[in-house]
């Protein structure tokens, strides 16, 4: 898969970049050659980024046609660091100090724009996918890709402070990276990340149906008729009750019955703190609310809210 490919050379070539800083760190007369190529590696991970993130969310993912285009930048930096002297660099001109100054607000600025931007990729996904509708896949990359994007913003963080007449300690960075990368790779076993890509975001029926399916029910408030079951709204939707059961299984993580009381109960409890229900007896905001008996509403709050009805009109109650 293209994004395992990503993801590796993210780390590959972050793994150079913090070299560089442990070289500069605890070495001594270091070749300016290898700080600007160093540098320069960001100029790669922040495109790098931005694909892999895209790749995460989009089916049958494939690299933008003009990609080469991103790495222009990096490629014409990386040459031009062959070319950097050590007695250039260490003169401390004022031309040096303009270039160097130069060179590092640009390679931060750049990848501030690519984290940036692979923020608003995860964003648009989450919009175009909200939670409610998202299949467990869905959400395990989606809390994963959250996780990759804090992180960088860390990483970005922890070196841009150093730059500002070392607010941080520059060994820092190493460490903030490390730790990242250490509980990036736990969370990565942990929700199995490395196993799935942008297919699980392919576009299925079952998703639209759903989306159908919560309309249904709370557009026109079906969850309040009593007699509403799985057969009526399978009629409605002109789906077999096997395949409504299975869709609201799949994105509600319940079964019908469970997920028709979840919204019965919302209502309930809004009768129950509300004005207009503070006259009104537990039995009849349970009938209201679309159940047909009192001992099936009491059974689904306490199942819903750990308490019964009465406790909770007690802790809420106007």
């Amino acid at each position: 898969m293209v994004t395992h490919y990503l993801l590796a050379l993210i780390l590959v070539f972050m793994a150079f970049r913090i070299g560089k800083s442990v070289l500069l760190y605890f070495g001594n007369d270091l070749e300016p050659v290898f700080i600007f190529v160093g540098l320069t590696f960001l100029l790669l991970i922040g495109p790098l980024l931005r694909w892999y993130v895209a790749g995460m969310t989009t089916p049958n993912y494939k690299l933008p046609r003009y990609y080469f285009v991103a790495l222009i930048p990096f490629t014409a930096l990386f040459f031009s660091s062959f070319f950097v002297t050590r007695n250039w660099f260490e003169s401390n001109t004022q031309e040096v100090l303009i270039v160097f100054a130069s060179l590092l607000a640009f390679i931060y600025l750049h990848f501030a724009s690519y984290i940036f931007s692979a923020h608003r990729v995860l964003k648009k996904v989450k919009k175009s996918y909200p939670k409610a509708l998202r299949t467990k896949s869905q959400k395990a990359v989606v809390t994963w890709l959250n996780l990759v994007v804090v992180g960088f913003i860390l990483i970005w963080v922890s070196y841009f402070l150093n730059i500002i007449e070392d607010t941080v300690p520059y060994i820092t960075g190493p460490i903030i990276y490390s730790l990242v990368v250490y509980f990036l790779s736990f969370k990565a076993f942990q929700l199995k990340a490395t196993d799935m890509d942008g297919t699980v975001f392919k576009k299925n029926d079952d998703t639209q149906l759903f989306a159908q399916i919560v309309k249904l029910i709370l557009d026109e408030k079906q969850y309040l008729e009593p007699n509403v079951s799985l057969a009526s709204i399978s009629k409605s939707i002109h789906k077999t009750t096997q395949k409504t059961s299975e869709v609201i299984n799949q994105y509600a993580k319940q079964n019908f019955n469970d997920f028709i009381n979840y919204y019965r109960i919302q209502e309930a409890k809004e009768r129950l703190k509300g004005v207009d229900g503070k006259d009104l007896t537990i039995s009849a905001i349970a009938f209201d609310s679309g159940f047909s008996s009192l001992s099936s509403f009491n059974n689904a709050f306490k199942k819903f809210e750990g308490m019964t009805p009465s406790t909770y009109r007690k802790k809420n109650g106007v």
